[in-house]
């Protein structure tokens, strides 16, 4: 059968403030849907796998993720140890009542513009797994040159048609990137990974074995979680398997997608007004322009005779900052942990 994992334990520290330790960004309602990107991204595993959906988060999130998505299974990590544990985990527990099973990995906090192209699209992708036994990513046209993302590299990226992945590429500088989309044959790594549960519990059997070995015995019940997952290796799926691995493909698709990885995102979820500006909340502009602009509380947010800003107010922090530096924001998140400002994370 075919099953969805939703991958929510991540913290969205480039969402700052919006996004803090208490509410990370999978709980924030952004975008025109007027929707939780979680609940976006539960929608998206039901159109594919129906009531077969799992989310993996971290055990502090655990109840606040199954009060938003009620009904929907969830595993709760005692840490974070990033994706290769949490998509192996949540393999390891699905094969246990679904030694077949085919699963679709999807992000909880992506925008996807064309939902009824991406599910067509996860379809061809699944079909792919069922039939050849490969792993399948999901690669997206670049709309620009963006620093912010990975890339895979294909011989050609004919739209909608499987072709293998030649090589997994981190996130560029800006001269780079701008190479890879005027040469044609770079996609944005979208971060949806499709394979068996099989196949992925072997991989990881094979290039990270004791990670392998402990989600196994951990979905058994064999030894305790809170024991054994703090030790693990805390590695991404792509280095640990995708880049090791042979018979990954892709498809190149265009829906719409965002991984709403920074505030310059913003945009791209919200229609602009008429001078650029992407408003969210209350807020007035007046000879501005081009600037994100979020406010999710009480209050109002003016901006006057500013132009290419981030500004945001959300509970009690405000920030303000060049468009340009919106990838940064980690340093922030970093430096109020530093000055002992914990209290606003």
């Amino acid at each position: 059968m075919r099953h969805a994992v939703i991958l929510a334990g991540g913290s969205g520290t480039r969402l700052w403030p919006a996004s803090r330790q208490a509410r990370p960004k999978q709980f924030i309602t952004i975008g025109p849907k007027g929707q939780r990107l979680l609940n976006q991204a539960v929608d998206r595993g039901r159109a594919i796998a129906g009531a077969n959906v799992t989310i993996v988060t971290v055990e502090t999130q655990v109840a606040a993720t199954r009060a938003v998505a009620p009904g929907v299974e969830v595993i709760g990590e005692p840490v974070g140890r990033n994706t290769a544990a949490a998509i192996g985990l949540a393999a390891a527990t699905i094969a246990l009542r679904d030694p077949d099973a085919v699963m679709a990995i999807l992000p909880a906090d992506q925008h996807v513009g064309d939902e009824a192209g991406l599910t067509r699209v996860l379809d061809q992708a699944l079909a792919a797994v069922e039939r050849d036994d490969v792993i399948g990513t999901l690669g997206i046209t670049p709309t620009r040159a963006e620093t912010g993302f990975g890339y895979l590299e294909v011989e050609a990226a004919t739209p909608n048609t499987i072709t293998p992945v030649l090589r997994f590429v981190e996130k560029p500088d800006r001269e780079t990137a701008e190479h890879y989309v005027a040469s044609g044959k770079y996609l944005w790594n979208a971060g949806m990974f499709f394979a068996s549960a099989r196949r992925l519990l072997s991989e990881l059997d094979k290039h990270l074995a004791p990670t392998g070995q402990a989600v196994r015995d951990i979905a058994a019940g064999n030894v305790p979680a809170e024991e054994v997952y703090p030790t693990l290796t805390s590695i991404s799926i792509d280095h640990a398997v995708m880049e090791r691995v042979t018979r990954v493909v892709t498809i190149p698709a265009s829906v719409g997608w965002d991984d709403v990885g920074s505030w310059a995102a913003l945009p791209a979820l919200i229609e602009p007004d008429s001078a650029g500006n992407a408003v969210v909340g209350d807020a007035v502009s007046l000879d501005s322009k081009n600037n994100v602009v979020f406010n999710d509380g009480d209050g109002l947010i003016v901006a006057v005779g500013v132009d290419d800003l981030v500004i945001v107010k959300s509970g009690d922090a405000i920030l303000v900052m060049p468009r340009s530096a919106a990838q940064d924001l980690r340093r922030v998140v970093d430096e109020l942990a530093k000055r002992g400002l914990s209290k606003y994370l």
